[in-house]
């Protein structure tokens, strides 16, 4: 491997003799020219300010809308109906349902030499349930905004921004 740095005092093989300083300064003075290369460099300055270039005005406008509101209701009727029994029984009957009917027994002692138990009367209630459409008015609000936008000149132009609605409200 070669040495990488040549030794000064060597002689150059097969190559051209280099001029050494002392050779230039004992040279006749006006063959050695000098030139001077000037170095230019750029730079560049980057700014920003702000422009205005127009103004936007925003309102909004609340739109009132009567409408049906549409709803289904229950009532329940309760019908009592008395029915008189007037039969000796030995023991109270429980509270019974039949179908849609809940029978309530209504038991009186009466005195006698002995004391027995007389079924008096059934209550009868029987429960029907209603159902009634009704409609009742509603009061809706849907906003909408309103954007007008001023160019540079002053002339006007006028947006105006719906609500994502399927029915629009009147105007």
């Amino acid at each position: 491997m070669a040495n990488p740095v040549p030794d000064p005092n060597a002689p150059l093989d097969d190559q051209e003799q280099v001029p050494v300083l002392d050779d230039a300064l004992r040279s006749d003075p006006q063959t050695v020219a000098e030139e001077a290369i000037p170095v230019v460099a750029e730079r560049a300055i980057i700014d920003k300010r702000q422009v205005v270039t127009g103004h936007v005005r925003v309102q909004t406008v609340t739109d009132t809308v009567e409408e049906l509101a549409h709803a289904s209701v229950q009532r329940d009727d309760v019908e009592v109906t008395r029915v008189p029994i007037d039969r000796v029984v030995e023991t109270a009957p429980e509270i019974r349902t039949e179908g849609d009917v809940t029978i309530v027994p209504i038991l009186e002692e009466v005195l006698i030499v002995t004391k027995q138990l007389v079924l008096k009367e059934e209550l009868h209630i029987r429960r029907r349930i209603e159902t009634e459409s009704v409609e009742v008015p509603v009061t809706l609000r849907k906003q909408r905004a309103i954007i007008e936008r001023e160019a540079q000149a002053g002339a006007t132009v006028a947006d105006e921004a719906e609500p994502e609605n399927d029915n629009p409200p009147p105007r």
